[in-house]
């Protein structure tokens, strides 16, 4: 059985600027929190960080080359925020500019549609002396930043992410200290997520002053969540987690407001109201901007009830599946059947709203062999395995407008460095070398043809 997509469908692939680019240093370029996290010691496996990367920065010809060569009709690709204001609050840096506006233009010669993404975590260190998005002023420089761009870009682009993954930025960031900036503290975190959905906001309003035809949204880290076993009580914790990792973003997106059960959740861990960071009328500059819904999703959370405790503020824990199950190389279980379940409940929630598949992919660690190619058979899996679960979701009814695999290229996993490998595109660090992945062969033949085998099919490798 042949499944094909719509004929407007789009395919295509997705990176960021701090993963990929290098030259930290060129064009007037300003620090970022990412370079400051990665110069502490520990803070990155293996040490390393993005001055190098793909060298994306320098080889961007090479990498819309590449994009044609697949056939793609779509790449998400983000915006240096240290490239265009350097000093947060400060002037705007033309050069920047100048280079996203030939890398967008030359997107646009070879009929790729360009899906810019704003913030993709590389807010400008200088932005800390307020607190990064701990501190309120993070979003009037952000509507700064973002106007910028739109002046510049907006006569060009139509698909616009103002945010990539509000809760990773709020979770990693602000409340586990795992990412930039490094900060461990649950109120931060609250305080940080909401600014960065205000940023949203703002940067939408921006936006579209420029640009009214634009298209807004933000790309969210969404996983659904799964109770472990029959009971009520994991039952419950499932409801929990899905507040706290989904809800608490999609409703206000939604113009919903903030969920109650998980401001609750909120306010009882700290002790304290949340009137304090969600003043009167800041929902309502959050709503009413979300054109679309981006939906990264990589896996599920299969969570148990459990003790609150100083090191479990929420009374849920994430479990983990029962039994052998498919992972990737980075141990995440494999459940294509999840991202049917979830773009058809985004239908159900949000009815009305076009989803866009923003992220999603897998690490495997699959190099060269001794012919020089790249034999990802179980990346190429994953790819039709997930594809299949989009087309599913289509027939159902969900508005998906376009499939974005992470990640055209290999590159720096922030805090995992270079070791995990998401790419189509296998990329030889040292030497900057690209090869198409077998799984980019056959991604290539699906976004050409817009259909999807029924098996892994025979490589026909091209260039």
């Amino acid at each position: 059985m042949t499944r094909s997509f719509p004929p407007d469908f789009l395919w295509g692939a997705a990176t960021s600027a701090y993963q990929i680019e290098g030259s930290l240093d060129a064009d007037g370029r300003g620090r970022s929190v990412w370079e400051e996290f990665a110069a502490r010691p520990g803070a990155v496996e293996g040490g390393g960080d993005g001055s190098w990367a793909c060298d994306s920065y320098r080889r961007w010809r090479e990498d819309v080359d590449l994009i044609d060569e697949l056939g793609l009709g779509a790449y998400r690709f983000s915006v240096s925020w240290s490239r265009v204001v350097p000093d947060g609050h400060g002037p705007v840096e033309s050069r920047g500019l100048d280079h996203y506006e030939r890398f967008v233009d030359a997107l646009l010669d070879r009929g790729v549609e360009p899906v810019l993404t704003l913030n993709h975590w590389d807010m400008p260190q200088a932005l800390m002396a307020d607190g990064g998005w701990v501190g309120r002023r993070s979003v009037d420089a952000f509507a700064h930043y973002a106007d910028a761009v739109a002046a510049r870009l907006g006569d060009r682009v139509t698909w616009w992410v103002t945010q990539n993954e509000p809760w990773i930025i709020s979770l990693l960031g602000y409340q586990l200290g795992l990412h930039a900036p490094g900060v461990a503290d649950l109120g931060a975190s609250v305080a940080a997520g909401h600014h960065v959905l205000l940023g949203h906001g703002a940067a939408a309003d921006a936006i579209h002053a420029h640009a009214p035809a634009a298209r807004t949204g933000c790309a969210l880290s969404l996983f659904p969540c799964d109770p472990a076993t029959e009971s009520v009580a994991d039952a419950a914790a499932a409801d929990g987690s899905d507040g706290y990792v989904n809800r608490w973003y999609l409703d206000p997106l939604a113009g919903r407001g903030y969920p109650d059960d998980m401001r609750a959740h909120y306010e009882r861990a700290l002790g304290r109201s949340l009137d304090d960071v969600i003043r009167p009328g800041d929902t309502e500059a959050i709503g009413g901007r979300q054109d679309w819904i981006g939906v990264n999703y990589y896996t599920r959370r299969v969570m148990a009830a459990g003790p609150i405790d100083a090191a479990h503020p929420f009374p849920w824990r994430v479990v983990g599946p029962s039994g052998d199950v498919p992972r990737t190389d980075e141990g995440w279980e494999i459940v294509p059947d999840s991202l049917r379940d979830l773009l058809l409940r985004l239908h159900r929630d949000y009815p009305g709203t076009p989803l866009m598949i923003t992220e999603n992919g897998g690490v495997f660690g699959d190099g060269p062999t001794h012919d020089g190619r790249v034999h990802d058979v179980r990346r190429t899996d994953l790819l039709l395995g997930h594809l299949r679960a989009v087309h599913q979701a289509i027939e159902a009814g969900a508005p998906v407008a376009g499939y974005l695999h992470w990640s055209l290229l290999d590159n720096f996993e922030w805090s995992l460095g270079y070791r995990p490998r998401f790419g189509l595109v296998h990329v030889d660090y040292p030497t900057g070398r690209r090869t198409v992945k077998d799984s980019g062969h056959v991604y290539a033949g699906i976004a050409r043809t817009g259909a999807l085998p029924d098996h892994l099919p025979e490589i026909a490798p091209f260039g």
